[in-house]
């Protein structure tokens, strides 16, 4: 299967706050985050990781909590990145797009108004803006075809490629 996720922020104290997120410590909230991660990314699958890994964490701190994470990952950087170990990712990048169950999707760290072929029906992904599903669900209901793969939109885990797509095939 293919799957997107952003925002872990794993290792950063603050975000826990900033965010509201639902947990005591940096501990419980790393290994959630893992632990829910590895629920649904299996050894084969695909996972594009659209930035922010980890926060206020060495690189080599950030590379082993990486090696737990299942799947063939690519990096789609973000702003709080490191410069982790480039053999933990098929690639990193700053922008891609790809085209998936039939769908072409960009991907970047950051929410974009203008993506390659939006007017055809593509699917710009993104995380940066730590939104609810909410602003997924508004985005929707304005015809808006972007969705925030963060993971405090969803849960606090990966979303699947055809979650996406039942997601903008239904209102």
């Amino acid at each position: 299967m293919i799957f997107f996720t952003a925002d872990q922020h794993l290792g950063h104290r603050g975000i826990i706050s900033m965010q509201n997120r639902p947990f005591d410590s940096i501990e419980e909230m790393n290994r959630t985050i893992l632990t829910n991660y590895n629920a649904v990314v299996h050894k084969d699958d695909t996972v594009y990781i659209l930035g922010d890994v980890c926060h206020h964490m060495t690189a080599d701190a950030a590379n082993e909590i990486i090696q737990k994470m299942n799947g063939n990952k690519y990096l789609i950087s973000g702003n709080h990145d490191k410069k982790y170990d480039p053999s933990l990712f098929e690639d990193v990048r700053d922008f891609m797009t790809v085209s998936l169950n039939g769908r072409y999707f960009a991907l970047m760290h950051y929410p974009m108004l203008s993506w390659p072929k939006k007017n055809s029906g593509s699917i710009q992904l993104h995380g940066h803006i730590h939104a609810r599903m909410d602003y997924n669900e508004q985005n929707r209901k304005e015809g808006i075809f972007r969705y925030d793969v963060g993971v405090d939109a969803n849960s606090f885990y990966p979303i699947s490629v055809k979650q996406i797509i039942d997601f903008f095939s239904t209102k």
